[in-house]
This record gives C-alpha cells, sequence and structure tokens, in this order.
C-alpha cells in the first residue's frame, strides 16, 4: 500500500508526538509491502511567523530525532517537503479547483481565526490544499492521521474527484485516499490534566537528559488523595503509573500499583523506578541522536537521497497532471 505522512517541525519531539504518529511510522515501515512517504512538512509550519534560522535548525533536528528512533531511509521515502518543489506545484492546480465555501468551514481554520484574527494569513487558510498535495502527488492509498486532521482528509477526496472528473475522460488521475485508523496511545502531559504539548510545557522530549527526565519527573503530578506518604493512593488515576505502563516491565508495574495501594512506597519512589525505565527507552535514541547531529553534512545526504527518490515520483504525477490541464503545449 502507498503510505504518505508528514510532521512539521516546530521544537524537540516529545513522548506524544511518539505514540502518537512515529511508533506508527515504524510499524508501517517494516511491512514491505508497503511504499512509505514520510516527510518533515517545513513550508506547514510557515503558516506561523518563523524565524528562518530557526526553522531550518529545527528541521534537522526533527530528521536526526525521526532516524535516532528507528525510521529507516532505505524502507521509507524519508525528505524534507521544501526539496520537493512539486508539492507547491500541485497545491496551486488545486487551489484552483477548491471551492471557497468549503475552505471557510475548515474547523481547524475556523477555530485559530476566530481565537486571533489579526493572525489570519492566506496560507492559514489554504494550506489543507497542500496538504491534499502532499498525499496526492505519491498516489497515496492510506493515510494515518489523527481524528483532528480528518475533515482535511475528506478534503482530499473531494479535490481528487473533482479533478477526475473534469480533466480525466478514460481513467481517474487519482485515487481517493482512504484514513489509515492505527492504534495510537494518548499520552497527558506531566500536568496530569492536558494532552502533551510544547506549547503547555508538560512533556517528555525524546532527548532529555537523565537528569532533565529526573527534574521533569519530580514535579509530574500524581494521585491527588496522596498528600501523605502514609495516605493509600491509586495508580489507576495516576498519571505517573500510566507512564510506567508504557515503559516499566511488568515487575515493576505490579509493585509500584502495590505498593501505592498499600502506601508502602511513596510518589518519589514510584517516580524513581520510573525514571530508570524511561532512561532505558531514551537513552538509546538520545545517544544516537547526538551522534547524528555530530555529522550535519551526512544527515543533509540522507535527505537528499529521499528527496531525490521523492522528487522522480512526484514529476511523474505532476507531468501527468500538467497534460491534463494543458499545461503542456
Amino acid at each position: 500500500m502507498k503510505i504518505c505522512s508528514g510532521i512539521q517541525p516546530s521544537g524537540r519531539v516529545h513522548l506524544g508526538n511518539y505514540f502518537g504518529a512515529i511508533a506508527n511510522w515504524l510499524r508501517l515501515q517494516k511491512k514491505e509491502e508497503n511504499d512509505c512517504h514520510f516527510f518533515i512538512a517545513d513550508l506547514h509550519a510557515h503558516t506561523q511567523p518563523q524565524d528562518g534560522n530557526v526553522l531550518a535548525k529545527t528541521t534537522l533536528e526533527l530528521a536526526a530525532t525521526l532516524l535516532a528512533a528507528g525510521l529507516d531511509p532505505e524502507k521509507t521515502t524519508f525528505f524534507v517537503q521544501s526539496d520537493v518543489a512539486q508539492h507547491t506545484q500541485l497545491a496551486w492546480i488545486l487551489n484552483c479547483l477548491a471551492p471557497f465555501g468549503e475552505m471557510e468551514r475548515m474547523v481547524q481554520f475556523k477555530e485559530k481565526s476566530e481565537a486571533n484574527p489579526s493572525a489570519v494569513n492566506v496560507g492559514l487558510f489554504s494550506y489543507p490544499i497542500l496538504q491534499a498535495a502532499d498525499i496526492l502527488l505519491y498516489q497515496t492509498e492510506l493515510v494515518p492521521v489523527g481524528i483532528d486532521q480528518a475533515q482535511h482528509l475528506e478534503l482530499t477526496r473531494t479535490l481528487a474527484r473533482k479533478f477526475n472528473n473534469r480533466f480525466c475522460k478514460d481513467e481517474p488521475l487519482f485515487k481517493e485516499p482512504k484514513t489509515l485508523h492505527t492504534a495510537t496511545q494518548k499520552i497527558l502531559g506531566l500536568d496530569g490534566k492536558r494532552k502533551m504539548s510544547k506549547s503547555y510545557n508538560n512533556y517528555i522530549s525524546l532527548i532529555d537528559t537523565k537528569e532533565e527526565l529526573a527534574q521533569k519527573l519530580r514535579s509530574a503530578a500524581t494521585d491527588p488523595a496522596r498528600v501523605r506518604k502514609t495516605d493509600p493512593g491509586n495508580p489507576d488515576i495516576c498519571n505517573v503509573f500510566s507512564l510506567h505502563q508504557l515503559f516499566s516491565p511488568q515487575e515493576d508495574r505490579d509493585q509500584v500499583a502495590q505498593g501505592c495501594r498499600s502506601a508502602s512506597i511513596g510518589c518519589m519512589g514510584c517516580k524513581k523506578t520510573l525514571l530508570e525505565n524511561l532512561d532505558n527507552f531514551i537513552g538509546p535514541i538520545r545517544e544516537r541522536y547526538y551522534e547524528l547531529m555530530k555529522d550535519p553534512d551526512t544527515l543533509r545526504d540522507t535527505l537528499k537521497f529521499g528527496a531525490d527518490k521523492a522528487r522522480n515520483r512526484a514529476q511523474e504525477t505532476l507531468e501527468r497532471v500538467y497534460q491534463l490541464v494543458g499545461c503542456r503545449y
């Protein structure tokens, strides 16, 4: 199956990003029958104000993080969006097919424009069309996305249908991609109230040092009923224990849960056990990340290799599009 997905370079990758998207990418790339295109969506990032130097830096850092986490450029086509000009070229053709009224009804645009009207730009309005171009360019069949992107996927199908109906007399050019619903683990932030996010500063990064992990866990929310160490707790409602479920072996989970309920261990003891198991997971990623960042030229070569592969595939689609719409005379 042809699969396509992207991620914006918006700073350090955290556990929410990993379990919400990256872990799925790693599973999908393992299947030999899958043809995966995974990219860093730096053009999409420009819907918000950007410092060019910072964005270039975070793009390279994101590439290193994804590779360190296990993304394999030999098994997938891994590239930076702006390195493949066909994305914006196809987006213009789709812009000219997109109904204005439907674009106004995009939920994310409505929410952001209502919250801060002065910050609205045309890119924010039309970025779902660039997203559609990202997908259709590679004849994508399945798109792994969260529920917040479901409306944008429906727009992609609408634009594919409109193009096929208007320009394709013999057979359709574009397939209507399906949404790939994959199991994702919702990760609450360390405050235990909101989703893990850099905006809320309640996140654990994939490259945090052990000292940073210890500092963050120290203030992480636990069962609010455990005011004192002698108070019995309920691990089922403790956000720290939910992280144990992801990173600690069964033996540690059983010991921590029993100790919490009986008040034989305190929250700090529980967090100390989590720290060791969390660092066992993050440590190899962190080490590999810093190795990659020591050699940025090789990292850029990896991205260039992926962009060359993507460009060849993308140009086949764009050439056919240009022939159909009359841009080849």
